[in-house]
């Protein structure tokens, strides 16, 4: 489906990219952008909230460039531990540590002539970002437990959804290796700041949705319309897809409602559009107050204690939630050290074994 494109986009550097939706003039600054670096060997740092799409803009960036011939290789940094993510990054020799039983090509050696695009980037180690800074200075690196060095020429786009400067200053990322990665920043604005591209979006998903369930596309409703309008979308692009795919599936006579865009296993009153997040976060810590003072916090001196050790565990609950209980991806999320999580939620669980108190969450990675 083509997007609606304004009649005011004369020049063809601002027209969307393929596969992407969106007209916004937000959007096409990113497009702009996109193609005038795709040509160059310039590093690209692409940042943006989840769900916004960077991966499109990275592939977009290796499909316009010179190498749009050669390999794209994707790792996701967030996804793997160290002693792991280094051999995924670089590969290892045969006997290198233990389970190395054969000789592994890394990630940047696979991506040779062609395009890596390194996802999270902003969760590697400072170890890793040593042997990173290098290829990209030096355009080599050795395999795990190997002396050889090996030559390659990738060209590097990495994404965050953290700002790499924040990383610098709390000493969790290296400031030569951000000027490496920034040569060329591409920042992608999240749904709720280009609302024009909402209904596109929709139209978008209804119509690829209908089609993988063999049904008409229904149609957008104003009613629906002013729904997806009035919501923040702290999920983005993904959010929306997410919810247009389950009323596509839940939908009957072919007519989507408001109710069908409630989050899953909640109550439909809990989706409410344009309600003020600040508003309810102010409730909330107002209404946790009440209940500690009225506990028996109060009565045994440790009123504050427990009302701050309380509020991290629901918070850092929610997060691990919404991550997949990933505490990589929770810890890069609430702006902690990864092995400081670990530490938190492995209290947690001993505090449940104890009695102390019941909840979801657990000492899994």
């Amino acid at each position: 489906m083509e997007p609606n494109v304004s009649q005011n986009m004369t020049d063809p550097l601002d027209a969307p990219l393929p596969g992407i939706v969106g007209h916004s003039p937000a959007m096409r600054k990113v497009y702009r952008l996109t193609r005038l670096v795709a040509p160059s060997r310039a590093s690209v740092l692409i940042v943006g909230e989840t769900g916004t799409g960077k991966e499109l803009i990275a592939r977009s960036i290796h499909r316009l460039s010179p190498r749009g011939d050669g390999p794209y290789v994707r790792v996701n940094c967030g996804a793997l531990a160290e002693s792991l993510l280094e051999s995924e990054l670089f590969g290892h020799i045969k006997g290198a540590f233990t389970g190395a039983i054969d000789n592994k090509t890394g990630r940047f050696e696979a991506a040779h002539g062609g395009t890596i695009f390194l996802d999270e980037i902003s969760t590697i180690s400072m170890k890793l970002q040593s042997k990173l800074l290098r290829v990209l200075q030096e355009h080599e690196f050795e395999r795990v437990g190997e002396s050889r060095t090996i030559r390659v020429d990738t060209r590097v786009v990495a994404a965050t959804n953290l700002y790499l400067e924040d990383e610098i200053e709390s000493g969790r990322f290296r400031e030569d290796l951000y000027y490496r990665l920034n040569v060329v920043p591409i920042y992608l604005p999240p749904l709720r700041e280009r609302p024009e591209d909402i209904a596109d979006l929709a139209r978008f998903f209804l119509e690829k949705y209908s089609d993988e369930n063999r049904r008409d596309p229904p149609d957008l409703t104003t009613e629906v319309h002013k729904a997806l309008l009035a919501h923040d979308w702290p999920g983005n692009v993904r959010e929306l897809e997410n919810y247009i795919e389950r009323a596509v599936v839940l939908c009957r006579d072919n007519v989507i409602t408001p109710d069908l865009l409630a989050p899953p296993n909640r109550p439909s009153d809990r989706w409410r559009p344009g309600r003020s997040r600040s508003g309810d976060v102010k409730s909330l810590i107002q209404q946790l107050v009440r209940v500690a003072i009225q506990s028996q916090l109060a009565e045994d001196g440790k009123l504050y204690d427990g009302l701050v050790g309380g509020v991290e565990r629901e918070l850092i609950e929610q997060v691990l939630q919404e991550n997949g209980d990933v505490q990589v991806k929770a810890a890069a999320r609430l702006g902690i050290n990864r092995n400081t999580l670990h530490q938190k939620v492995s209290k947690f669980a001993k505090d449940d074994s104890r009695g102390e108190r019941h909840g979801p969450i657990s000492d899994a990675s």
